[in-house]
């Protein structure tokens, strides 16, 4: 395990009313809870109010994904899991999969933590770029309905592999399965320790692939190719079955708080 990998460390804002719903968002590659969140606070709606203020009884969870070794630079990042290059991330996918361990096992812990005072149904899971991708095998490993998911320009790690083990599935749970045996330690020097799945914790809950998703991609993109958004929702709805809720962003101008207020007023009904 990388030492200087993730700490234990989030930015939490509490709800400003009684705590009925936790929104837990990752940040992007290069960047850090604390900072994120106050970017993210700083869009503000049609209605000129931020997202504190228009859903006051959230509680808002910015997980830090603390520094770890890059393998094309020298030195260290903040990154959820090393990669070789976002534009095309299925190149060198061996350096992804400890980050993602170690990922995947921070966010269910949180996630365990926060259905101690909200059911999942009431929890709502997301990121941006880098975020969303370790977010969206959290969900998957995890196993359970989550209040609902959030994606903004990203994509889905092993897209390749997970499409293979989709083929042919003769269920959701199978499927489930097959997709968490892509973290199995190939070899018995992995420090890393998966945790059990949340369904072990919530035997009542259901399946993953029924929580709601919200994605959204600009066209022009410079970092994230909007290709890569596009095959992410691909994946997602073909795949794997989610019902994905997708925005084309057409001018890569400020990001559509307006979306985003629509689908957390949605679920949270």
């Amino acid at each position: 395990m990388d030492l200087h990998a993730q700490t234990s460390s989030s930015h939490t804002v509490p709800p400003m009313e009684r705590h009925t719903h936790t929104v837990i968002f990752l940040h992007g590659q290069e960047s850090n809870a604390t900072q994120f969140a106050e970017e993210f606070f700083e869009s503000h709606g049609s209605n000129d109010l931020t997202l504190p203020e228009i859903f006051p009884s959230i509680k808002w969870v910015f997980p830090n994904s603390g520094a770890r070794k890059t393998s094309r630079f020298d030195g260290y990042d903040s990154q959820w899991f090393d990669i070789w290059d976002v534009r095309n991330p299925q190149v060198k996918l061996d350096i992804q999969i400890d980050g993602l361990r170690e990922s995947i096992a921070f966010i269910l812990n949180i996630i365990r933590v926060e259905a101690c005072f909200v059911p999942p149904e009431r929890i709502i899971l997301g990121g941006i770029s880098q975020g969303c991708a370790a977010a969206i095998h959290a969900l998957l490993y995890g196993g359970i309905q989550l209040g609902g998911f959030i994606g903004l320009s990203s994509w889905l790690p092993m897209q390749e592999e997970i499409n293979m083990k989709a083929r042919f599935c003769p269920s959701n749970y199978m499927l489930l399965q097959r997709i968490r045996t892509l973290f199995k330690p190939s070899t018995n020097n992995c420090k890393i320790i998966m945790p059990s799945p949340l369904n072990d914790a919530f035997p009542n809950s259901e399946l993953a692939f029924k929580t709601p998703v919200f994605l959204s991609h600009s066209k022009d993109d410079n970092v994230i190719p909007f290709a890569n958004g596009d095959m992410l929702m691909w994946r997602l709805e073909e795949d794997l079955g989610f019902d994905v809720a997708w925005k084309t962003i057409e001018d890569g101008g400020p990001r559509d708080m307006d979306d985003i207020v629509a689908f957390l007023g949605g679920v949270m009904v």
